[in-house]
């Protein structure tokens, strides 16, 4: 029987890409941080909810829902919770109950929802749903609260549990659960499993006391039908029968750390092993981070590189802190030339002094810089429970421009909630292994949980077209590795252990932060091909993903103007009746009329606009930049002055609208006009003129790291000579057409460049030259309608020579998998515009420059399509 999460994954295949993401609803991303919740997995993870909530068959009824989200570590579970909250509140919820483990979380989780002034708020500024304006409050018990406001009782699992069991004034108590519904939200909710796996690896104490603390939990769920348990975790053990069965019709998305990792949402992990006493290795640790410091900065980047130095116990590392202090205080020139000249000085360090001196910076005046950058008041100790609160404060803020720590000392305070994006290196400053016949211990599993946590990405970019959240530079050229691809790695400094190691990289690959197999292929341009003038003075097109700012937007959408909008009036209709008694049917004689906006007055729209934030002038301006004043908006007919409404509702009432009436009226078809701009408004377009970028700057040879995870396509990063699949091995080594030495994508692409092999002559036969190119992150182009970036996998160069002028063609290729064709859509329709569309402009007599794209390529289902277009360039004339 399949799982819940396999019937959602199911209908995701089924319905498309958006299956989901289509059913979120606007007010959760408009209530939401102005740009959160819009990472393709964050949407997907609300229309989950949404559709279980509304649509899903099986939902069960009459009984609380629970549900669990299993989801990475950074992927941003707080950030989910914000928009169920809205969503529940919506549906009518208003009271919540969030419970974790760890005090450190409660205090970082209220700075999420309740502090406005704090760079992790998760909150718009003004919370709107309908139109009514929302307060989030923390509140002690559920016994008075406003109605209109999100209720928020923040507690510790444990403090939760005695609060209920030994009652005390103004605390919360099960007379809070007996009427009420209840949305309560599990934050790190493994803790809460105790009970269901009894006698796995666990104390009697402890789990007599967390087995009390799930009953606590399930006693709360049970008070109330409409209760509703939502759970989020990135490590329940789903591994163990006991748990795997408890959750198997709960877990609603299952996002782990492999995946995150392979959209690029995380650090890359590298290890970094060093035989040298514990401050040497502290020493080569903040000259990697100086480095990345620098990088940042001339790039023109405030992000400050933190490093975590991690102790066994508690006395270890007051000992270190102080050994530490004092080297750096006493710090000179020489200890940093003794590091710089060691002969076995890992490449990544050594690169590092490299950069300091091709960058004018002294030994010297490095030593300085670390004196003042590592020295005592900015370095901090979090070594027990008991911190002080603003500690506390320091180590959750550390992206904070103005929190000037670069390194902290700790135990184990920081492996559970710890969000701190611009953590780089962490120094394991013990040597002890805990393996157990060939498998991880406990302390390694932990480590490669805490590295995970680090692995975060520090977000960053240097231009619009790049993704802020997301990995750049995974790909380089042969030549050199770009200096920013430093800042997307995490170091884990570890003294030299080979089988320490060997089993911190299994534990690293079980939680998925570490591909199981990195395969490196060098990519390089044949010999013959850069000889050739295509390569040396050749072009490529490509257009520029523009900011867009509506200034060609002088009116509503023309059919929300020529619509009748429909608004439903209440009857009012109510009859009291007696139990039992036969009822006979009711009819409620109902009409409609049509009536324009303007027919009701410039006062009750002017009311119904003043009832809506999203009306203020200045906020309606960024979607209407050519309207000049609300009474334009009201009177003008490109924008009220025609939009009509057709008002159902008894007949009488209907043809004698009420004040009221009217003004309820207006503000339904104001929310229908403000969801419509925010849904259709474009930040970005794509130019339609295409220009000329000298071929030979923007296609290298390339190093590629593939990584497998054994779940990847099976040719993926095999070379086409050398697969062993018959129908697509070719050797591409003595084909001139084809730009590189190899081919390492997918089975799909192979299959396309097999197809070009089996085409070769009739193109030959039509054209004086003929290039395929693969494209390996050389280039995008972005989408006309909203500048959405694509990196085509393949260009197709040919050039046909005429008497008195040559024309120049190219054509982009994607090939696409089968579970991509519909998820890829709006690429293969945008492809297919680009010749009618395009725009080059023309500056040679002798040449013709032409852009195609083709249909998207599929060797199963879409080949005839392909063919057909592919035909028009064999057969030109």
């Amino acid at each position: 029987m399949q799982s819940l999460n396999q019937v959602l994954e199911a209908a995701l295949q089924f319905g498309g890409p958006d299956f989901y993401k289509s059913r979120v609803p606007d007010f959760i991303y408009q209530n939401l941080r102005e740009g959160f919740g819009k990472r393709p997995y964050q949407q997907e993870a609300f229309g989950r909810f949404v559709y279980y909530w509304n649509e899903f068959f099986n939902r069960p009824k009459g009984v609380p829902t629970q549900l669990l989200y299993h989801m990475a570590t950074g992927s941003g579970k707080t950030l989910i919770m914000a928009g169920l909250i809205l969503y529940l509140y919506e549906r009518g919820y208003r009271n919540f109950l969030f419970f974790v483990n760890s005090t450190n979380i409660i205090e970082k989780t209220k700075d999420n929802f309740l502090n406005p002034n704090s760079f992790k708020y998760l909150f718009s500024n003004r919370i709107q749903i309908g139109d009514k304006y929302v307060r989030v409050r923390e509140v002690d018990n559920f016994s008075s609260i406003n109605q209109d406001d999100i209720n928020i009782v923040f507690s510790t699992i444990q403090g939760l549990h005695w609060d209920l069991n030994t009652p005390k004034e103004n605390s919360v108590t099960y007379e809070d659960f007996a009427d009420k519904k209840i949305v309560l939200i599990s934050d790190e909710a493994h803790h809460i499993n105790a009970e269901t796996k009894k006698g796995n690896d666990i104390g009697q104490l402890e789990l007599l006391e967390i087995t009390s603390w799930e009953q606590t939990v399930f006693k709360i769920l049970n008070a109330n039908p409409d209760n509703v348990l939502l759970e989020f975790t990135a490590t329940a053990d789903l591994t163990q029968p006991e748990i795997e069965n408890k959750y198997r019709n709960r877990i609603i998305f299952d996002y782990p750390l492999k995946e995150f990792r392979k959209d690029g949402y995380s650090k890359e992990v590298k290890v970094l092993q060093a035989d040298l006493p514990e401050f040497q290795r502290a020493l080569q640790c903040i000259v990697l981070s100086q480095l990345r410091r620098k990088i940042f900065e001339k790039n023109r980047k405030i992000i400050k590189p933190v490093i975590l130095f991690k102790s066994r116990t508690i006395k270890e590392s007051e000992n270190f802190f102080i050994e530490f202090i004092q080297g750096i205080k006493n710090l000179k020139t020489e200890d940093l030339e003794k590091i710089r000249s060691n002969t076995t000085l890992d490449p990544v360090l050594r690169n590092a002094f490299q950069y300091f001196k091709k960058n004018n910076i002294s030994l010297s005046n490095l030593a300085s810089e670390l004196k003042e950058d590592f020295s005592e008041e900015k370095c901090i100790s979090v070594n027990s429970q008991s911190e002080s609160e603003q500690k506390q404060i320091s180590i959750n803020t550390l992206e904070d421009e103005h929190n000037e720590y670069r390194a902290v000392f700790a135990v184990d305070q920081l492996n559970e909630g710890w969000d701190v994006l611009n953590l780089f290196d962490i120094v394991r400053l013990y040597n002890t292994r805990d393996a157990k016949a060939g498998k991880p211990g406990r302390t390694t599993m932990s480590e490669a949980q805490l590295i995970g946590r680090g692995a975060r990405y520090c977000p960053f970019r240097l231009s619009e077209d790049q993704p802020l959240y997301q990995r750049k530079y995974d790909i380089r050229n042969d030549e050199e590795e770009h200096e920013l691809k430093l800042c997307e790695e995490l170091y884990y400094h570890s003294a030299y252990n080979p089988r320490y190691i060997d089993e911190l990289h299994t534990a690293l690959e079980e939680i998925g932060i570490k591909a199981k197999e990195i395969r490196q292929r060098h990519l390089k341009l044949k010999p013959g091909f850069k000889e050739t003038e295509f390569y040396k003075v050749g072009f490529l097109f490509l257009n520029e993903q523009n900011k867009y700012n509506h200034e060609d937007i002088f009116s509503l959408n023309k059919t929300f103007i020529e619509s009748a909008h429909k608004i439903s009036l209440a009857t009012g209709f109510t009859k009291a009746t007696i139990a039992f008694e036969t009822q006979g049917k009711i009819s409620i004689s109902r009409k409609q009329k049509e009536y324009f906006i303007r027919d009701f007055g410039c006062n009750i729209i002017l009311k119904a606009i003043n009832k809506l934030e999203f009306y203020q002038f200045a906020d309606l301006k960024k979607y209407l930049p050519n309207l000049t004043s609300i009474s334009e908006f009201i009177r003008s007919n490109n924008y009220l002055g025609e939009v009509k409404v057709e008002i159902d509702g008894p007949e009488e009432r209907i043809i004698n609208l009420t004040q009221q009436d009217k003004l309820e009226a207006v503000v339904q078809v104001l929310e229908k006009i403000a969801t419509t701009l925010q849904s259709d408004k474009v930040d970005f377009k794509g130019t339609k003129l295409f220009k000329p970028y000298m071929l030979k700057d923007k296609v290298k040879d390339k190093i590629l790291e593939i990584a497998n995870d054994g779940n990847t396509d099976k040719e993926y990063g095999i070379g086409q000579a050398e697969t062993t699949n018959q129908e697509l091995n070719l050797d591409l080594s003595d084909k001139d057409w084809y730009v590189f030495n190899e081919n390492y994508g997918t089975s799909e692409e192979k299959y396309l460049v097999r197809y070009i092999n089996m085409v070769i002559d009739k193109l030959k036969a039509e054209y004086e030259q003929v290039f395929l190119l693969r494209n390996e992150r050389n280039f995008k182009i972005f989408n006309f309608d909203d500048g959405m970036a694509m990196e085509p996998d393949f260009v197709l160069f040919l050039v046909q020579e005429h008497l008195k002028k040559s024309f120049y063609y190219q054509i982009f290729i994607e090939p696409k998998g089968m579970h991509l064709l519909k998820q890829d859509e709006w690429k293969e329709k945008f492809l297919v515009r680009l010749k009618a569309e395009h725009k080059i402009e023309q500056l040679w007599d002798d040449r013709q420059y032409t852009i195609w794209g083709m249909p998207f390529y599929n060797e199963v289902e879409r080949k005839p399509e392909f063919e057909k277009e592919f035909n028009k360039l064999i057969s030109k004339d």
